[in-house]
């Protein structure tokens, strides 16, 4: 197959998060096994204009604030004519509306739109822009073919109008070889952890509010992962009298990451809507029971009662008292965990990509 994607970033840009690794854990295997992929997104200061990244041909164009502007152009000077069997769009911030630019055949890729939960991040302005900007969704992408990474997603386009039978979910995989269990480097004391992006929508003053909810001298609050929101976080912290009891890590290595998961109790995870929750499969693997928000997403990738607790999202006192099941019995640990590493073990990206492909496939075939 030859096959064209966009998306707004690659893997190797410095903004890139878990929409750009799912797109190259899936056709880098892709391109792997022989076929043509090229990949349209935005670049960086002082990024080359042409890489090549997991076997992927990336063309680099503007920036993440400019690439909604010069993509389409771009895609007609080089890629019109260039025969591609589907164009890929990865619809990871504004939709480029695609389908309007004259490709024979389309695949929408969606984690998940943003909603309405994109007024608890963006100022107003710009947050009324992104609402506005995916409005047009149902007219523009109705009777193409899409892949979703989530049960959630998919309802999600349901109710906006896309015909289910136009929708493929194909789960996303982890690398369950590299996150592993590690009993013996689990502390001691309760330790609570979070492990993402520090953005006002995430939902981490929620876990902070639940931990010191949680009142248990004993037990520590790791926070690892960079943003903007942090000052913030720290005042809610230093607020909340929690000392040395909770720690901002900042950015963290893969290595740093996976030592945190392993030592942790639990992860602690509050986002009022997600793709997925990958991390939360990532926690599973090592065998970390996971406390999380009843959210889109999250809700598919925490089994409650078994690899970890679902909480109502936003109600501090409910996830302050899953906490306390976790931090008030090791034995429970022990068991989710168990359970956690079984369930992770069952996502592969060999399967997402075998399944992408057989769904190209279909599309091509007519």
């Amino acid at each position: 197959m030859k096959l064209l994607l966009v998306n707004w970033q690659d893997r190797e840009n410095p903004q890139a998060g878990g929409a750009e690794q799912h797109l190259h854990e899936i056709y880098g295997r892709l391109a792997a096994r022989g076929h043509e992929i090229t990949l349209l997104c935005s670049g960086w200061r002082g990024a080359p204009s042409r890489a090549t990244v997991d076997g992927i041909d990336v063309h680099r164009v503007g920036t993440r604030y400019t690439f909604q502007f010069l993509a389409h152009r771009y895609y007609v000077r080089h890629f019109a004519g260039a025969g591609h069997d589907v164009l890929v769009e990865d619809v990871n911030k504004i939709p480029l509306y695609t389908p309007l630019w004259g490709a024979r055949r389309t695949l929408t890729v969606v984690p998940h739109l943003m909603g309405t939960t994109v007024f608890h991040e963006a100022p107003a302005p710009m947050a009324a822009l992104v609402w506005l900007a995916e409005r047009p969704f149902p007219f523009v992408y109705r009777g193409r073919p899409f892949d979703v990474i989530s049960e959630s997603t998919r309802d999600d386009l349901a109710a906006r109008g896309i015909a289910a039978r136009d929708i493929r979910v194909i789960y996303c995989g982890i690398d369950w070889r590299f996150y592993t269990p590690a009993p013996e480097v689990r502390a001691e004391r309760p330790l609570f952890a979070y492990l993402g992006r520090l953005k006002r929508y995430k939902g981490v003053d929620i876990v902070i509010r639940a931990f010191a909810a949680l009142g248990r001298s004993d037990a520590t609050l790791e926070i690892a992962g960079s943003g903007d929101y942090r000052p913030e976080l720290e005042a809610l912290a230093r607020s909340l009298d929690l000392g040395d009891r909770v720690r901002f890590l900042g950015f963290v290595s893969e290595a740093e990451k996976l030592a945190l998961l392993r030592r942790a109790w639990a992860l602690a995870f509050a986002s009022p809507k997600e793709g997925w929750g990958i991390t939360n499969l990532e926690a599973a693997a090592c065998a970390t029971p996971v406390v999380a928000s009843d959210s889109p997403g999250l809700r598919e990738s925490v089994r409650d009662g078994e690899t970890g607790l679902l909480v109502a999202h936003g109600d501090v006192a409910a996830m302050a008292r899953a906490m306390g099941r976790i931090a008030g019995d090791r034995s429970l640990v022990d068991t989710f965990g168990a359970a956690g590493r079984r369930f992770a073990e069952t996502f592969t990206w060999d399967r997402a990509a075998d399944q992408t492909a057989a769904h190209l496939e279909e599309i091509i075939a007519p």
